[in-house]
C-alpha cells in the first residue's frame, strides 16, 4: 500500500499530517496471570526488540460513506487474522473518533507492520491497538495522555479476549518492568542485571478460551477461585521483592512456583512443560508460562553466562524462536 500524501476534504484544523505513525511494542506477564483479573497484583516485561508500528494515511478513493477505511498487514497473515483484526480496528477508529470529536474526512487507510507473533501471550493485539491509536492521534494532530491512549486500547482488548484486566493495555507502552494492580501501574525496582529468555513454542494459545475454561472450574469447585487468586497473589509480591532486593534464586523459584499453579489450572501444555523442564535443566534459575494459557511462550530466568546453554536448550525443546530481555537494558524510571 501507498500512503497518500494529502488530507484534502479535511477541515483545516485536521489537517497537522499527511500520514501519522504509532508504534508499540510487545510484553511478557512474569507473574500474575489470570489472577489479575479478580484483582490481584501482575509483574509485566517489556520487550523493546519485537515492535510493531502503524501508520496511518489518506486514500485517493472514494470512501463509501464518513469514516470509511482501509487496512493492511504486513507478512502473510491468516484470513481469520486479518478479518479478526479488521473488525476491531473499525471499532477501535470509531471509538476514537468519539472521543476526540472527528467526523467525516476521506477514505482512511492503515498500514500495520508487527514483529510480535500472534496468539503467543506476548501482547500482539495490545500492542497494535496502541500503535495505530498513537497513529491516529498523530495523524489528527491530537495529543492524547497516558489513561486516554490505555482506555481506548482496553475498547479494542476487551472486543478481543473479553474481560480484559488491563495489564496488556499498559504494559506495551511501558518503558520499564511494571507491577500492574486494577488499573494502576507503578515502576518496579530492579537489583539485579540478570535477563529474561522468552522461548515461542509455535503454538497458538486463546486467553479468552482460557479465562471462560478457569471461570468455568471455580464454578465447579467452591474455594478453588480464593485459592487460586490468593496463591497467586503470595507468589507474585514475593517475586517483586526479590527483583527489589537482588534475589535470583528467590524471583526464579516464584516463577517456576507459578508455572505449577498454571499446570495444575490446566492452563500448560505439554509442549509447554518441556520447554519449562529444558530451561530448568540447563540451568535457568526458573521458568513458567507467560500469558493467558493453552499455547504461546516460556520465560526463563537465567544469569548471563548461563544464557547461551538456556537459549540452546529450549530450541532443542522444540522453541521455534527465542529472545533475550536484559533487565540491564530496560529503563527502570516511574512511568
Amino acid at each position: 500500500m501507498t500512503l497518500p500524501t494529502s488530507a484534502q476534504g479535511l477541515p483545516g484544523s485536521r489537517r497537522a499530517r499527511s500520514v501519522g505513525i504509532g508504534r508499540a511494542h510487545a510484553k511478557a506477564i512474569l507473574l500474575g496471570e489470570h489472577a489479575v483479573v479478580y484483582g490481584a497484583p501482575a509483574l509485566a516485561l517489556p520487550i523493546p526488540q519485537l515492535a510493531v508500528t502503524a501508520s496511518a494515511g489518506w486514500s485517493s478513493h472514494t470512501a463509501d460513506g464518513p469514516g470509511e477505511l482501509s487496512y493492511t498487514m504486513t507478512g502473510t497473515p491468516s484470513r481469520a487474522l486479518v478479518t479478526q483484526a479488521s473488525d476491531g480496528l473499525h471499532r477501535l477508529i470509531a471509538e476514537f473518533r468519539r472521543r476526540e470529536g472527528v467526523t467525516g474526512g476521506p477514505h482512511l487507510e492503515v498500514l500495520l507492520d508487527s514483529a510480535i507473533p500472534h496468539g503467543r501471550g506476548l501482547g500482539s493485539s495490545a500492542a497494535s491497538s496502541r500503535a495505530i491509536v498513537l497513529a491516529l492521534a498523530d495523524l489528527f494532530g491530537r495529543e492524547l495522555t497516558e489513561d486516554a491512549a490505555f482506555e481506548l486500547v482496553q475498547t479494542a482488548e476487551n472486543m478481543a479476549h473479553g474481560r480484559a484486566s488491563g495489564v496488556d493495555a499498559r504494559a506495551v507502552g511501558a518503558a520499564a518492568p511494571l507491577l500492574f494492580q486494577q488499573g494502576r501501574t507503578e515502576a518496579l525496582a530492579v537489583g539485579w542485571d540478570g535477563l529474561f529468555i522468552v522461548a515461542d513454542s509455535g503454538t497458538a494459545g486463546s486467553t479468552k478460551e482460557a479465562v471462560q475454561m478457569l471461570r468455568e472450574g471455580f464454578g465447579r469447585h467452591p474455594g478453588a477461585q480464593e485459592r487460586f487468586v490468593g496463591r497467586a497473589t503470595e507468589l507474585t509480591w514475593t517475586a517483586r521483592q526479590a527483583l527489589a532486593e537482588g534475589k535470583p534464586e528467590e524471583l526464579g523459584a516464584r516463577l517456576t512456583d507459578y508455572h505449577d499453579l498454571m499446570r495444575a489450572a490446566g492452563l500448560s501444555t505439554n509442549t509447554i512443560d518441556t520447554l519449562v523442564e529444558g530451561a530448568l535443566w540447563a540451568g535457568a534459575l526458573g521458568a513458567k508460562i507467560t500469558g493467558g494459557g493453552l499455547g504461546g511462550c516460556v520465560i526463563a530466568l537465567a544469569r548471563p553466562e548461563r544464557a547461551r546453554q538456556v537459549t540452546r536448550q529450549l530450541h532443542e525443546a522444540g522453541a521455534v524462536q527465542t529472545w533475550v530481555v536484559p533487565l540491564k537494558g530496560l529503563d527502570n524510571h516511574a512511568l
